[in-house]
């Protein structure tokens, strides 16, 4: 199975279990024997928490976009210095994980990219030049599951960050807002040409949840190759932030996780 790759990014509304259900996928896919490199991609950082990484060394975790030094060493410029026309557009960052990358338990590794938030998301900084071009590598990668778990809401998707992935998992709860945010990624998910979006909904708890969330996306049923709605589960706060502990007991929550994953892994297999 080692040698078989593909990315994934996860995306939806903040607070909907993107970071649980990626860090859980990670695991479970490395217990199937893949490779697996976990992207976070989120300005809050929990994904290395969440992935088992002591609170210690994750504490100590630099994301690129504010590795002054990398950045300089990579781009010529150094963020916010007045780099004038010296920035080099295309530089080469093949030793970005290899360097920068931490690696968790159950040997997942893990790279912090952080994000640039500025009024232009598209400027031409060098903070963004070596995002970029991470995404590139990353994109070029082979033999690994790459799972990617972004910032909340959608506003970043439409940038270069998803190009290359071959699957999207959009993640929404029962509610309006949550859905709203679903369909506008998904909408988005297909103008890349993502060619598999996959669709979780977190945290039901009766069936007139499924029910509000189909009759939401009444309108969308072609958008999806799968459909996975799971049940809430009161374990995760218990467990929070390492999930791990979670692959160990009997869950409704961990199970519905699993069957994405046997979705995700067909559909990526498909396609390599």
């Amino acid at each position: 199975m080692s040698n078989h790759g593909f990315r994934v990014v996860i995306t939806g509304k903040g607070g909907v279990g993107k970071t649980t259900i990626t860090s859980l996928l990670s695991h479970l896919f490395a217990g199937r024997g893949y490779s697996v490199l976990a992207v976070d991609e989120d300005p809050q950082m929990n994904l290395p928490y969440a992935i088992g990484v002591s609170p210690e060394d994750a504490e100590s975790i630099v994301p690129l976009s504010k590795n002054l030094d990398y950045i300089e060493e990579k781009t010529g410029a150094r963020p916010d210095s007045g780099y004038g026309l010296m920035l080099s557009l295309n530089p080469d960052v093949s030793d970005v994980v290899e360097r920068f990358g931490m690696k968790g338990p159950d040997g997942v590794n893990i790279l912090v990219m952080g994000t640039v938030v500025k009024a232009a998301t598209g400027c031409l900084c060098p903070e963004n030049t070596l995002l970029d071009a991470v995404m590139r590598h990353i994109n070029l990668r082979e033999g690994e599951i790459i799972l990617m778990d972004t910032q909340a809401g959608v506003e970043h998707f439409g940038r270069a960050l998803a190009k290359g992935f071959n699957q999207a998992v959009v993640v929404a709860d029962p509610t309006f807002n949550a859905v709203q945010v679903v369909k506008h990624a998904a909408k988005l998910a297909r103008e890349l040409e993502i060619p598999d979006i996959h669709l979780v909904v977190n945290r039901v708890r009766s069936p007139g949840d499924i029910s509000r969330v189909d009759r939401l996306l009444a309108d969308y049923e072609g958008y999806f190759s799968g459909k996975f709605y799971i049940p809430y589960d009161e374990m995760m706060l218990l467990y929070d932030p390492d999930v791990r502990p979670m692959l160990d007991e009997q869950s409704d929550f961990v199970d519905g996780v699993r069957e994405l994953l046997i979705s995700l892994e067909m559909h990526g297999l498909m396609r390599t």
